[in-house]
């Protein structure tokens, strides 16, 4: 009989005594010990079973679990007695950022300092040990007393000083594991505190990780790789192992082989090409064909496929870049949705401040974060150029993810909207102006980002419903922006899939100028002649579309108010 499937288990220890479904990972507690590395930086998707691997790490190396062979007998691990011996034989800290996911500085402050005082609270068998001196005591009540008003200095020695305490007491150096260390750097990020975390972050990290004496070794996992300017500056003994390095490649996530061998055993071999298209495409190293393990339990135990992983998050980071992107950055995106290749450099390590304005960090986040994969990249051949990477969604889940994402954005106006693309699609045009006109009322003020009501505002928010157009549109229409045709760069073009059933269209955009238009209907007028001055309609025509069956609109923007003719 196959074993339960436990959804949200993330206890080793619990998992292996309530007898539940396990893949065997601890070939990852040789391959980290025996790479000797003083403190390692593992970073990974979400959901790929870090926090496991490190309750597993904490389960094997613990004096807390000492004497508990139980839970790794019959796994690979257990197979060498040179690995037996070390079982439950040193003083481990473990700790989670992985809910710290406050919107202002102050609150999520105060929850790391509320973790740190629960590990001291752990060991509270130290105060009763006769170990620690008066001074000692003090400071040991002073962290579990003052829990929230810690200053920054207390808090940022409190790990490092709990250390101490643990390797006296044991006669041992400690292993410190750090898990989702950079939860609080992205919600930083996405709620405008970012300067103030990474002061607070780096002086913690540092006394914790580099000028520990008391440190046997640590891992930290993450999904990004922060700079090391912005929090690892004094971090010169860390390890990096990213999605690209061939450490550790098969550690987290499942491989295919793993899973078609579970896909047997639950009875769904014959659903094995589905659970591929769905959940496969994730790379580590050089080791192809991942999958979410998250995705892949969830179809174990229901038998049929949703976006599980991506249902995981609120993707509100996600879901702030490509929204207050650049054009260029929306274009790509709608290449993605469509399911072509994005051509471009990235870096694993991720510059949070630099978010707003560099691209390539963009996609680097992306990446990262398990929303794109590389399929192919062009080395640079002279001095100062980058390596070109082609990107592409990961699988049909993620693309399910991020249609989500997209209807998400006019939640609200949502009737509105999906009447205007019907009265668009027939060539109502007073219609296509009313609703419009709601829409942008509505919504608008969800994607601007700057302090003015007109000039690139209403472009944002134009880009932002073209992603709405490709929604519902996809499949039916081929979703062309800013690209060349004839002697300019339209702004958007509907070809559709089937020329002999559909209609194709032009879309021009031009916010009011009231320097060089008196009305929005020049400013619709303009719209017309710079179509037909830079014969955007070429294009289709040679592709077989008569141009009666070209309908071309202008649309003009004035703050809020839209004119479409």
């Amino acid at each position: 009989m196959s074993k339960k499937i436990a959804i949200g288990i993330q206890s080793f220890a619990d998992l292996r005594e309530k007898e539940c479904f396990y893949i065997d990972k601890t070939d990852f507690i040789r391959e980290w010990w025996k790479n000797n590395d003083s403190v390692t930086l593992i970073t990974r998707p979400r959901r790929f079973g870090k926090t496991m691997n490190m309750s597993m790490i904490e389960s094997f190396f613990s004096v807390d679990y000492a004497n508990r062979a139980d839970l790794f007998e019959g796994l690979s691990i257990w197979k060498d007695e040179k690995y037996r011996a070390l079982q439950g034989t040193y003083p481990v800290i473990f700790l989670s950022f992985a809910n710290v996911k406050e919107t202002d500085y102050l609150s999520a402050r105060e929850r790391i300092c509320r973790l740190i005082s629960e590990v001291y609270n752990k060991n509270w068998f130290l105060l009763e040990s006769g170990l620690l001196k008066d001074n000692e005591k003090a400071d040991f009540l002073n962290v579990t007393n003052k829990k929230t008003q810690m200053s920054d200095e207390e808090a940022g020695m409190a790990l490092h000083s709990l250390s101490g305490y643990l390797s006296r007491y044991y006669g041992k150096k400690v292993i410190i594991l750090l898990d989702e260390y950079d939860t609080p750097m992205q919600e930083a990020y996405v709620s405008g505190y970012w300067n103030q975390m990474v002061a607070f972050t780096r002086g913690l990290f540092n006394s914790t990780f580099k000028t520990n004496p008391y440190l046997e070794r640590g891992i930290m996992t993450g999904i990004t790789r922060v700079s090391k300017e912005s929090v690892f500056s004094d971090l010169n003994n860390l390890e990096v192992v990213t999605t690209t390095s061939e450490k550790y490649s098969t550690a987290f996530g499942f491989t295919e082989k793993e899973v078609f061998a579970a896909l047997d055993e639950y009875g769904y071999s014959d659903r094995k090409e589905d659970v591929k298209y769905w959940y496969d495409g994730f790379t580590f190293g050089s080791y192809t064909d991942i999958y979410n393990p998250w995705s892949i339990l969830n179809f174990l135990d229901k038998g049929k496929f949703d976006t599980y992983w991506a249902n995981t998050s609120s993707n509100s980071l996600v879901g702030k870049l490509i929204r207050e992107g650049n054009r260029r950055v929306k274009t790509l995106f709608e290449d993605l949705l469509c399911g072509k290749d994005i051509y471009c450099p990235f870096d694993e390590q991720i510059i949070y401040n630099y978010l707003d304005n560099n691209e390539s960090a963009i996609w680097s986040l992306l990446l990262a974060s398990g929303y794109l994969k590389v399929v192919d990249k062009e080395e640079k051949r002279d001095a100062g150029q980058k390596t070109m990477y082609a990107l592409r969604l990961t699988n049909a889940e993620v693309l399910d993810m991020f249609c989500d994402i997209v209807r998400g954005w006019f939640d609200e106006p949502r009737g509105s909207y999906n009447d205007f693309v019907c009265a668009l699609l027939v060539g109502d045009l007073k219609a296509m102006n009313h609703y419009m006109n709601k829409v942008a009322l509505e919504t608008f003020s969800y994607f601007d980002t700057g302090s003015a009501p007109s000039g690139t505002e209403p472009e944002r928010f134009y880009h932002g419903f073209v992603l709405g157009l490709l929604v519902d549109l996809r499949g039916r229409y081929e979703i062309l922006s800013n690209r060349e045709s004839g002697f300019g760069r339209y702004d958007v073009m509907l070809k559709p899939c089937d020329i002999q059933k559909d209609d194709a269209f032009i879309l021009e955009f031009k916010v009011h100028d009231p320097e060089d238009e008196k009305t929005l209907q020049d400013t619709v007028n303009a719209a017309h002649e710079q179509i037909e001055k830079k014969q955007y309609a070429s294009e289709l025509i040679s592709e077989g579309i008569p141009a009666e069956r070209i309908h071309k609109y202008g649309f003009a923007f004035e703050g809020k108010k839209v004119l479409i003719g």
